[in-house]
């Protein structure tokens, strides 16, 4: 058939997702940035929390759309699994555009059945902490990351 059936995430997915990582972050008490993208990249929800600094609006989106399109978690690996130096990471970076990739964690895909319907991205924390908080809203809706 020419025609294929998916996915999408909803607003009531979307809302469901930045409350419950907004909710971690607070627990933590880590003023984040999160964006969540739909497949195509587009920015779907953008919330900075009172004291966020202004750059990890940048930064949450990119990687939420890094991770949407590459369609795994966002970290200093090339697409072959390799890891990546810095001068190759940062020529990757300004070779797919500094808004569409980016080698800094805390960027996830959203897989639902194996099928990525988007991407959401957490800044303001450490890279660990960015990825439990964007974990931890992946889990709200029962999507997977890997």
């Amino acid at each position: 058939m020419p025609i294929k059936t998916t996915k999408a995430l909803t607003s009531k997915g979307v809302r469901m997702m930045m409350d419950a990582g907004i909710s971690r972050a607070r627990e933590l008490g880590i003023p984040v940035t999160i964006a969540i993208v739909d497949a195509g990249g587009h920015l779907l929800m953008l919330e900075r929390m009172e004291g966020g600094r202004f750059h990890t609006v940048h930064s949450a989106t990119t990687k939420a759309v890094s991770a949407s399109s590459n369609k795994r978690p966002t970290s200093s690996t090339g697409a072959q699994g390799q890891s990546l130096d810095v001068l190759h990471a940062l020529g990757l970076a300004l070779a797919a555009g500094p808004q569409n990739w980016t080698p800094i964690g805390g960027g996830y895909p959203v897989l639902v059945d194996e099928e990525c319907i988007g991407g959401i991205g957490v800044a303001g924390g450490d890279q660990k902490q960015d990825g439990e908080i964007a974990r931890f809203a992946l889990k709200s809706i029962g999507a997977q990351w890997e």
